[in-house]
Protein backbone atom coordinates (compact mmCIF):
# COMPACT_ATOMS: atom_id res chain seq x y z
CA UNK A 1 0.00 0.00 0.00
CA UNK A 2 2.97 2.35 1.19
CA UNK A 3 4.69 1.77 -2.39
CA UNK A 4 1.19 2.50 -4.32
CA UNK A 5 0.72 5.76 -2.01
CA UNK A 6 4.72 6.71 -3.76
CA UNK A 7 4.20 6.02 -6.94
CA UNK A 8 0.47 7.93 -6.86
CA UNK A 9 2.20 11.19 -5.50
CA UNK A 10 4.95 10.60 -7.73
CA UNK A 11 3.49 10.67 -11.00
CA UNK A 12 0.38 12.73 -10.67
CA UNK A 13 1.46 15.65 -8.25
CA UNK A 14 -1.10 17.64 -9.79
CA UNK A 15 -3.63 15.37 -8.37
CA UNK A 16 -4.88 17.54 -5.60
CA UNK A 17 -5.60 20.46 -7.84
CA UNK A 18 -7.85 18.32 -9.76
CA UNK A 19 -9.62 17.03 -6.50
CA UNK A 20 -9.54 20.32 -5.11
CA UNK A 21 -11.81 21.83 -7.93
CA UNK A 22 -14.21 18.46 -7.57
CA UNK A 23 -14.81 19.39 -3.57
CA UNK A 24 -18.56 19.13 -3.16
CA UNK A 25 -20.56 22.32 -2.75
CA UNK A 26 -24.24 21.45 -2.19
CA UNK A 27 -25.21 20.20 0.79
CA UNK A 28 -27.56 17.82 -0.92
CA UNK A 29 -25.38 16.15 -2.42
CA UNK A 30 -22.95 15.67 0.47
CA UNK A 31 -26.12 13.82 1.98
CA UNK A 32 -26.75 11.67 -0.96
CA UNK A 33 -23.24 10.23 -0.70
CA UNK A 34 -23.62 9.20 2.57
CA UNK A 35 -27.00 7.64 2.59
CA UNK A 36 -28.78 10.71 4.45
CA UNK A 37 -32.13 12.95 4.10
CA UNK A 38 -32.69 15.81 5.20
CA UNK A 39 -35.46 14.45 7.80
CA UNK A 40 -32.72 12.69 9.34
CA UNK A 41 -30.64 15.74 10.87
CA UNK A 42 -31.79 17.11 13.87
CA UNK A 43 -31.69 20.75 12.27
CA UNK A 44 -32.46 22.11 9.14
CA UNK A 45 -30.08 22.95 6.45
CA UNK A 46 -29.23 26.60 5.69
CA UNK A 47 -28.00 27.79 2.79
CA UNK A 48 -25.25 30.66 3.23
CA UNK A 49 -24.13 32.24 0.00
CA UNK A 50 -20.97 34.05 1.80
CA UNK A 51 -19.74 31.03 3.67
CA UNK A 52 -20.87 28.14 1.59
CA UNK A 53 -20.12 24.43 1.81
CA UNK A 54 -16.88 23.23 0.48
CA UNK A 55 -15.61 19.61 1.36
CA UNK A 56 -13.25 17.57 -1.00
CA UNK A 57 -14.06 13.96 -1.40
CA UNK A 58 -11.10 12.44 0.14
CA UNK A 59 -12.63 14.11 3.35
CA UNK A 60 -15.86 13.29 2.61
CA UNK A 61 -14.67 9.23 2.27
CA UNK A 62 -13.93 9.25 5.53
CA UNK A 63 -17.04 10.39 6.82
CA UNK A 64 -19.49 7.48 8.02
CA UNK A 65 -22.39 6.58 5.46
CA UNK A 66 -26.00 6.94 7.42
CA UNK A 67 -24.86 8.65 10.05
CA UNK A 68 -26.09 12.13 10.60
CA UNK A 69 -24.21 12.94 13.48
CA UNK A 70 -20.49 11.83 11.95
CA UNK A 71 -17.93 13.78 13.91
CA UNK A 72 -16.36 15.10 10.23
CA UNK A 73 -19.85 15.71 8.95
CA UNK A 74 -20.69 17.93 11.51
CA UNK A 75 -17.67 20.32 11.15
CA UNK A 76 -18.81 21.34 7.51
CA UNK A 77 -22.33 20.83 7.00
CA UNK A 78 -24.40 24.54 7.61
CA UNK A 79 -26.96 24.46 9.99
CA UNK A 80 -29.94 26.73 10.81
CA UNK A 81 -27.80 27.17 14.38
CA UNK A 82 -25.43 28.98 12.26
CA UNK A 83 -28.13 31.93 11.61
CA UNK A 84 -28.67 32.26 15.93
CA UNK A 85 -26.78 35.24 16.78
CA UNK A 86 -25.67 36.15 20.28
CA UNK A 87 -24.03 39.30 21.51
CA UNK A 88 -21.04 37.71 23.14
CA UNK A 89 -20.22 36.01 19.34
CA UNK A 90 -18.72 38.47 16.85
CA UNK A 91 -17.40 39.13 13.41
CA UNK A 92 -13.85 39.43 14.31
CA UNK A 93 -13.38 37.34 17.54
CA UNK A 94 -9.22 37.38 17.75
CA UNK A 95 -9.12 41.18 16.97
CA UNK A 96 -7.38 40.28 13.34
CA UNK A 97 -8.43 44.05 12.48
CA UNK A 98 -6.96 45.73 15.35
CA UNK A 99 -3.53 43.53 14.80
CA UNK A 100 -3.83 44.48 10.91
CA UNK A 101 -0.46 46.40 10.79
CA UNK A 102 -0.22 46.89 6.95
CA UNK A 103 -2.90 45.04 4.56
CA UNK A 104 -2.40 40.69 4.99
CA UNK A 105 -0.04 41.27 7.73
CA UNK A 106 -1.04 40.77 11.75
CA UNK A 107 1.54 41.68 13.99
CA UNK A 108 -0.06 39.88 17.73
CA UNK A 109 2.80 38.48 19.66
CA UNK A 110 6.23 39.69 20.10
CA UNK A 111 9.08 38.59 17.23
CA UNK A 112 6.59 37.01 14.68
CA UNK A 113 4.13 38.30 12.38
CA UNK A 114 1.11 36.40 10.29
CA UNK A 115 0.77 36.64 6.71
CA UNK A 116 -2.61 36.23 5.15
CA UNK A 117 -1.56 35.22 1.90
CA UNK A 118 -5.13 34.08 0.26
CA UNK A 119 -8.63 34.01 1.22
CA UNK A 120 -9.27 29.90 -0.11
CA UNK A 121 -9.75 27.16 1.74
CA UNK A 122 -9.97 23.50 0.42
CA UNK A 123 -12.45 23.16 3.47
CA UNK A 124 -15.21 25.52 4.73
CA UNK A 125 -14.90 24.80 8.42
CA UNK A 126 -18.68 25.94 10.32
CA UNK A 127 -16.62 26.77 13.02
CA UNK A 128 -13.72 28.86 10.87
CA UNK A 129 -12.91 32.48 13.05
CA UNK A 130 -12.26 33.81 9.77
CA UNK A 131 -15.73 33.19 7.99
CA UNK A 132 -16.34 36.65 7.89
CA UNK A 133 -12.86 38.23 7.60
CA UNK A 134 -12.63 40.54 4.14
CA UNK A 135 -9.96 38.99 2.10
CA UNK A 136 -10.04 41.67 -1.09
CA UNK A 137 -6.79 43.39 -0.23
CA UNK A 138 -4.66 39.87 -0.35
CA UNK A 139 -3.77 40.25 -4.20
CA UNK A 140 -0.19 41.61 -3.05
CA UNK A 141 2.17 41.16 -0.27
CA UNK A 142 4.75 43.65 -1.42
CA UNK A 143 3.91 46.04 1.44
CA UNK A 144 4.08 43.39 4.01
CA UNK A 145 6.89 42.15 3.26
CA UNK A 146 8.33 45.32 3.22
CA UNK A 147 6.95 45.42 6.70
CA UNK A 148 9.09 42.52 7.54
CA UNK A 149 12.12 43.42 6.44
CA UNK A 150 12.14 46.58 7.79
CA UNK A 151 11.65 45.59 11.61
CA UNK A 152 14.76 43.36 13.00
CA UNK A 153 12.86 42.04 15.99
CA UNK A 154 10.86 39.62 13.62
CA UNK A 155 12.45 35.99 13.60
CA UNK A 156 9.56 34.05 12.56
CA UNK A 157 6.95 34.36 9.89
CA UNK A 158 3.69 32.33 9.96
CA UNK A 159 1.65 31.68 6.71
CA UNK A 160 -2.31 31.73 7.00
CA UNK A 161 -5.60 32.47 5.13
CA UNK A 162 -7.38 30.66 3.84
CA UNK A 163 -4.80 28.22 3.58
CA UNK A 164 -1.71 28.81 2.26
CA UNK A 165 -1.13 25.42 0.55
CA UNK A 166 -4.07 26.25 -1.76
CA UNK A 167 -0.91 28.32 -3.59
CA UNK A 168 0.89 26.32 -6.33
CA UNK A 169 3.98 24.97 -5.19
CA UNK A 170 6.01 27.08 -7.38
CA UNK A 171 4.45 30.80 -5.72
CA UNK A 172 4.81 29.28 -2.86
CA UNK A 173 9.00 28.60 -3.32
CA UNK A 174 9.08 31.98 -4.69
CA UNK A 175 7.73 33.77 -1.51
CA UNK A 176 9.91 31.26 0.43
CA UNK A 177 13.03 32.54 -1.15
CA UNK A 178 11.80 35.97 -0.88
CA UNK A 179 11.71 35.95 2.64
CA UNK A 180 14.59 33.90 3.15
CA UNK A 181 16.26 36.89 2.03
CA UNK A 182 15.27 38.55 5.29
CA UNK A 183 18.64 38.51 7.12
CA UNK A 184 16.74 38.44 10.25
CA UNK A 185 14.34 35.87 9.37
CA UNK A 186 15.10 32.64 11.15
CA UNK A 187 12.03 30.23 10.75
CA UNK A 188 9.12 30.08 8.54
CA UNK A 189 5.27 28.57 9.56
CA UNK A 190 2.77 27.36 7.95
CA UNK A 191 -0.93 26.75 9.27
CA UNK A 192 -2.51 24.57 6.97
CA UNK A 193 -5.73 22.14 6.95
CA UNK A 194 -4.81 20.87 3.37
CA UNK A 195 -2.17 17.64 4.30
CA UNK A 196 -5.36 16.73 6.58
CA UNK A 197 -8.14 17.04 4.01
CA UNK A 198 -6.34 16.55 0.91
CA UNK A 199 -2.75 14.51 2.05
CA UNK A 200 -2.28 14.95 -1.85
CA UNK A 201 -0.85 17.76 -1.12
CA UNK A 202 2.39 16.91 0.49
CA UNK A 203 3.86 16.94 -3.41
CA UNK A 204 7.48 16.32 -3.63
CA UNK A 205 7.93 19.95 -4.90
CA UNK A 206 6.56 21.30 -1.62
CA UNK A 207 8.88 19.29 0.29
CA UNK A 208 11.66 20.60 -1.81
CA UNK A 209 10.33 24.36 -1.55
CA UNK A 210 9.88 24.10 2.31
CA UNK A 211 13.87 21.98 2.86
CA UNK A 212 15.53 24.49 0.06
CA UNK A 213 15.95 27.30 2.12
CA UNK A 214 17.38 27.98 4.98
CA UNK A 215 14.37 29.21 7.10
CA UNK A 216 13.76 26.55 9.81
CA UNK A 217 10.20 24.85 8.14
CA UNK A 218 7.27 24.35 10.77
CA UNK A 219 3.76 23.45 9.78
CA UNK A 220 1.05 23.63 11.97
CA UNK A 221 -1.62 21.23 10.56
CA UNK A 222 -5.24 21.69 12.04
CA UNK A 223 -7.13 17.96 12.97
CA UNK A 224 -9.84 17.92 15.26
CA UNK A 225 -10.79 13.97 15.41
CA UNK A 226 -8.75 10.88 15.14
CA UNK A 227 -11.29 9.43 11.54
CA UNK A 228 -9.87 12.48 9.62
CA UNK A 229 -6.48 11.04 9.97
CA UNK A 230 -6.35 7.49 7.42
CA UNK A 231 -3.47 6.11 5.83
CA UNK A 232 -2.75 8.63 3.29
CA UNK A 233 -2.64 11.39 5.76
CA UNK A 234 -0.66 9.41 8.04
CA UNK A 235 1.65 8.74 4.83
CA UNK A 236 1.60 12.41 3.82
CA UNK A 237 2.76 13.51 7.41
CA UNK A 238 5.59 10.93 7.32
CA UNK A 239 6.78 12.50 4.29
CA UNK A 240 6.65 16.02 6.09
CA UNK A 241 8.59 14.86 9.23
CA UNK A 242 11.13 12.58 6.59
CA UNK A 243 12.24 15.64 5.10
CA UNK A 244 12.79 17.79 8.13
CA UNK A 245 9.89 19.69 8.72
CA UNK A 246 8.99 20.06 12.34
CA UNK A 247 4.79 19.21 12.09
CA UNK A 248 2.30 20.06 14.95
CA UNK A 249 -1.30 19.73 15.67
CA UNK A 250 -4.10 22.15 16.87
CA UNK A 251 -7.41 21.09 17.25
CA UNK A 252 -10.03 22.74 17.97
CA UNK A 253 -12.40 21.51 21.23
CA UNK A 254 -15.98 21.51 19.20
CA UNK A 255 -19.31 20.34 21.16
CA UNK A 256 -20.69 17.03 19.20
CA UNK A 257 -17.61 16.60 17.76
CA UNK A 258 -14.19 15.85 19.96
CA UNK A 259 -16.20 16.67 23.30
CA UNK A 260 -15.15 13.71 24.42
CA UNK A 261 -11.79 12.30 26.32
CA UNK A 262 -11.88 8.49 24.72
CA UNK A 263 -11.27 10.97 21.51
CA UNK A 264 -8.75 13.39 22.30
CA UNK A 265 -6.48 10.92 23.85
CA UNK A 266 -7.57 8.79 20.34
CA UNK A 267 -6.36 11.84 18.67
CA UNK A 268 -3.07 12.14 20.64
CA UNK A 269 -1.95 9.08 19.96
CA UNK A 270 -2.68 8.50 16.45
CA UNK A 271 -0.82 11.92 15.59
CA UNK A 272 2.23 10.63 17.51
CA UNK A 273 2.19 7.33 15.72
CA UNK A 274 3.18 9.37 12.65
CA UNK A 275 5.71 11.82 14.38
CA UNK A 276 3.19 14.71 14.61
CA UNK A 277 3.06 16.33 18.39
CA UNK A 278 -0.07 17.97 19.61
CA UNK A 279 0.92 21.41 20.38
CA UNK A 280 -2.59 23.61 21.03
CA UNK A 281 -6.25 22.38 21.78
CA UNK A 282 -8.01 25.50 21.19
CA UNK A 283 -11.40 26.74 23.13
CA UNK A 284 -13.65 28.09 20.28
CA UNK A 285 -12.91 31.31 19.25
CA UNK A 286 -16.78 33.00 19.44
CA UNK A 287 -16.96 33.63 16.10
CA UNK A 288 -20.89 34.56 14.46
CA UNK A 289 -22.37 31.41 13.42
CA UNK A 290 -20.75 29.19 15.79
CA UNK A 291 -22.40 29.34 19.07
CA UNK A 292 -23.62 25.32 18.75
CA UNK A 293 -20.13 24.21 18.88
CA UNK A 294 -18.94 25.41 22.38
CA UNK A 295 -18.21 23.74 25.07
CA UNK A 296 -17.88 25.14 28.30
CA UNK A 297 -14.56 26.30 29.96
CA UNK A 298 -15.41 23.79 33.05
CA UNK A 299 -16.47 21.07 30.82
CA UNK A 300 -12.89 21.37 28.61
CA UNK A 301 -11.09 21.37 31.97
CA UNK A 302 -12.62 18.12 33.03
CA UNK A 303 -11.31 16.74 29.62
CA UNK A 304 -8.12 18.03 30.14
CA UNK A 305 -7.89 16.08 33.46
CA UNK A 306 -8.65 13.09 31.89
CA UNK A 307 -6.03 13.82 29.27
CA UNK A 308 -3.47 14.26 31.71
CA UNK A 309 -4.08 10.96 33.65
CA UNK A 310 -4.13 8.64 30.47
CA UNK A 311 -1.50 10.25 28.06
CA UNK A 312 2.43 11.48 28.62
CA UNK A 313 3.02 14.75 29.18
CA UNK A 314 4.11 15.36 25.61
CA UNK A 315 0.91 14.19 23.91
CA UNK A 316 -0.88 16.26 26.04
CA UNK A 317 -1.54 19.51 24.15
CA UNK A 318 -1.90 22.92 25.79
CA UNK A 319 -5.50 24.20 26.22
CA UNK A 320 -5.81 27.65 25.37
CA UNK A 321 -8.27 30.92 24.40
CA UNK A 322 -6.93 33.36 22.19
CA UNK A 323 -8.19 37.04 23.38
CA UNK A 324 -8.26 39.91 21.00
CA UNK A 325 -5.56 42.10 21.85
CA UNK A 326 -3.30 39.97 24.67
CA UNK A 327 -0.01 39.55 24.17
CA UNK A 328 -0.06 35.80 24.21
CA UNK A 329 -2.90 33.02 24.22
CA UNK A 330 -3.91 32.03 27.26
CA UNK A 331 -3.24 28.94 29.20
CA UNK A 332 -6.77 27.63 30.29
CA UNK A 333 -5.48 25.55 33.79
Amino acid sequence: MITEMLTRWQTTPADWQHELRQAIRDPMQLLQLLDLSPSQLAQPLVLKPGFALRVPRSYVARMRKGDPDDPLLRQVLPVTEEQRQLPTFNLDPTGDKLAEKVPNLLAKYSGRVLLIVTGACAIHCRYCFRQHYNYSATSSLLAAVEFIRADSSIGEVILSGGDPLTWTDNRLAELFHQLAQIPHLQRLRLHTRLPIVLPQRVTHELLNGLTQTRLQPIMVVHTNHANEIDESVGYGLQRLVAAGVTVLNQSVLLRGVNDNAAHLINLSEMLFNYRVLPYYLHRLDRVQGSTHFEVSKAAALHLLEQMRIALPGYLVPRLVQEVAGMAYKQPIL
